[in-house]
């Protein structure tokens, strides 16, 4: 990847210097979730530089996504948000290695990612079962790995915090989490930072799933979130930024140091 550290990273290097810029480079990133969380963190990657990213979600663009999630426009509808947003992000930094896969990620698809060749995984997804299979895998395959917890009935983006997975508190999902993995006898191999908020809101008007999904086929934490949670834009946007932040301090921090 060719560096243009004079115009479109020049703000960068300055502030960071041209390791940092150099190091983001270098890396390649896997996100997976490109909802209200994961979109924003796959734009402020790009935008720091970062070489490769490989960006993985299943779903197509709704009108109900409008609200928070970058590929959501009247011209995106009933497109991948995958292809949509590989195509934003091409548009940032054209030099950038990124690769769209329009999949979910499962447990029973999970050895087809490689994780094992990213220097980071970042968790962005919402599938209670899907979502414990990666904090596993990536951890185990040595990838430095990030993971958003519940951004959704949030308001006051002071709320929000950063602690590593098992010290996260007032958080329904990361609690969901834990307790699936302590059943199952499971636990990430290295430490998971996450971004959380221990805020705890109430709907002010409740809305039934909707009609697409199916209930049935969802697990528990999945249909509970597509029936009551609501968001608002800033407080998901936030929980992305942060997600990218925690990766891009850290080679901050180490560029400084060498």
């Amino acid at each position: 990847m060719d560096i243009d550290i004079n115009s479109r990273f020049g703000r960068m290097a300055l502030l960071a210097g041209e390791a940092m810029l150099r190091r983001t480079a270098s890396l390649r990133v896997a996100l997976f979730g490109l909802g209200g969380v994961g979109s924003w963190c796959a734009e402020a990657l790009v935008r720091a530089g970062v070489g490769h990213i490989t960006i993985v979600d299943s779903d197509d663009v709704a009108l109900s996504n409008c609200n928070r999630q970058l590929p959501a426009m009247d011209s995106t509808l009933g497109r991948p948000k995958a292809e949509v947003l590989r195509e934003r992000l091409l548009d940032i930094n054209p030099a950038c290695e990124i690769e769209a896969r329009v999949e979910a990620f499962t447990p029973e698809n999970a050895g087809t990612f490689g994780l094992d060749s990213y220097d980071y995984v970042v968790d962005a997804i919402d599938s209670l079962q899907c979502k414990a299979r990666l904090l596993l895998e990536a951890t185990a395959a040595g990838a430095s790995t990030v993971s958003s917890m519940g951004a959704a009935l949030k308001v006051h983006a002071s709320e929000i915090a950063v602690a590593e997975f098992g010290k996260v508190q007032g958080c329904p999902l990361a609690r969901a989490l834990r307790t699936l993995l302590r059943r199952r006898g499971e636990w990430p191999s290295a430490p998971v930072m996450c971004v959380y908020s221990p805020e705890r809101l109430h709907n002010r008007m409740e809305v039934p799933p909707p009609a697409q999904l199916d209930p049935a086929s969802l697990d528990m934490w999945t249909a509970r979130k597509a029936a009551v949670n609501g968001t608002l834009s800033h407080t998901t946007a936030i929980f992305g930024m942060r997600l990218a932040g925690l990766i891009l301090e850290e080679i901050y921090d180490i560029t400084a140091e060498s």
